[in-house]
């Protein structure tokens, strides 16, 4: 028996030494670039802050190039390195596979890993289309009756001024929603210059900056309301079409996430231009280099989100601002430590918005961290993904967002493209949805 077998969920076995009588659960990991670092800085942090049910092992991480991985997993703390994810899934000290990779591979490692008996974490978008969500979906609901879980990487959750908003959404604090409106803006291809990544390329990416950073407020709108976005009216625009290629190779990413995601050597037209690299040919563009679109929820509250890489000057610009009938919530990513809250059932001679300084024990995740005013920044989001989800196994309960949290946000994101293409015409999300809001204009329900 290894050491994290068990005879409850899978994943969970006894340990020696330090936290002896609690279990222990060997994470593997495909990718090790931007989010691989970002996932093993919270895999590695987390048993050190919060009173864990079950601990963590870094058991393996996995990547194309032998040489490149086995140094990644020195640097980042990882037992083990592989370079065939297959061999990494099969390992039997791998309980949970993370995975890290471009969108064009989420669904077939993630279904090959549940399949297996793991648990799985898959970074944001789920996948690049719909019907690869709805299988991965479909997996991981057939793993769930076997006692295990699958989550998504939609780190932003965690932010704990985010989850104090949707706390306060839920208890009513808003009263009867309005208006939604989110933006995610960067700047990091403002340059035409800037080489063809595998990013900009739809078979690797599945989309630009719709799926990149839209997938992020897209769940995030779902997330603070509780409703899934009902209907869509979209634009999408590529203004560089062509971009040069690299001959070549070079390695690592930029502060973008421009590198190649598992860590691999980057390939001509897969990774940023260095010094010394001469760029040459040109490669098409194939996704979207900004997004902007409408939406409807079944409550009839309206929203507007808009993402982008061509925002000069904003460098990763998340913003959002919720409207209701008693008063309004806003949230700056670049100051993730505040929230803006205005009651707008005080005295209007006295009301106003007011800064929440969300640094309390009494907030979401902070009765772990340092004494109130010590703000938090973006690695913690990746711990408290990691504590949520073992957590989740732990409990035997299901993770949140869960795969079909995932689908939810594929389809919007599908019906994004699909209103875009036909210029702009609303485009109803998915049949869920549509039932949705046929509930909502006979009973007239709403966000309370």
């Amino acid at each position: 028996m290894s050491e994290t077998e068990h005879e409850a969920a899978p994943g969970a076995g006894p340990t020696d030494g330090p936290g002896a009588g609690r279990r222990r659960l060997g994470v593997g990991m495909v990718g090790y670039a931007f989010m691989g670092a970002a996932h093993s800085q919270g895999w590695r942090t987390v048993g050190r802050v919060f009173d864990l049910p079950v601990d963590a092992r870094l058991a393996a991480v996995c990547g194309r190039d032998g040489t490149a991985v086995r140094a990644a997993a020195d640097r980042l703390g990882w037992a083990a390195a592989e370079t065939d994810w297959r061999a990494l899934i099969a390992r039997d000290d791998v309980d949970l596979v993370d995975i890290c990779t471009p969108g064009d591979s989420h669904a077939e490692i993630a279904i090959a890993a549940l399949d297996a008996g793991k648990h799985v974490l898959c970074e944001k978008p789920l996948a690049n289309t719909v019907e690869e969500a709805e299988a991965m979906a479909a997996a991981a609901e057939r793993a769930a009756a076997r006692g295990q879980v699958a989550m998504v990487g939609f780190n932003y959750r965690r932010v704990p001024a985010l989850a104090l908003a949707r706390r306060m959404v839920a208890e009513g604090r808003l009263g009867t929603l309005r208006h939604v409106r989110l933006t995610y803006l960067q700047d990091w291809l403002v340059d035409p210059s800037f080489p063809l990544t595998w990013r900009l390329r739809k078979d690797r990416a599945g989309s630009g900056a719709l799926g990149d950073l839209g997938a992020h407020i897209v769940d995030l709108a779902q997330f603070l309301t509780g409703e899934a976005v009902a209907g869509v009216s979209a634009l999408t625009e590529t203004f560089v079409r062509e971009r040069p290629l690299l001959e070549g190779t070079s390695t690592g990413i930029t502060a973008a996430g421009a590198g190649d995601a598992d860590g691999g050597p980057v390939r001509a037209g897969e990774g940023a231009a260095r010094a010394g690299e001469v760029t040459v040919r040109a490669g098409e563009v194939t996704v979207d280099d900004a997004a902007v679109f409408t939406a409807r929820f079944p409550s009839g509250a309206l929203a507007s989100f808009e993402a982008t890489r061509f925002a000069a000057g904003r460098k990763n610009a998340l913003r959002l601002e919720l409207n209701g009938s008693d008063g309004s919530l806003a949230f700056d990513l670049e100051r993730l430590n505040e929230l803006s809250f205005h009651d707008h059932t005080e005295p209007a001679v006295s009301s106003g918005f007011r800064r929440i300084l969300v640094t309390e024990p009494g907030h979401p995740y902070l009765e772990a961290w340092w004494p109130p005013g010590h703000g938090l920044g973006y690695e913690h989001t990746f711990v408290h993904q990691a504590r949520d989800l073992l957590h989740a196994i732990a409990t035997g309960t299901a993770p949140e967002p869960s795969f079909a949290d995932g689908l939810s946000v594929q389809r919007v994101l599908a019906a994004v493209e699909e209103s875009a293409a036909k210029n702009a015409v609303y485009t109803p999300v998915g049949a869920p949805a549509r039932a949705r809001v046929n509930a909502h204009a006979e009973t007239g329900a709403h966000i309370a």
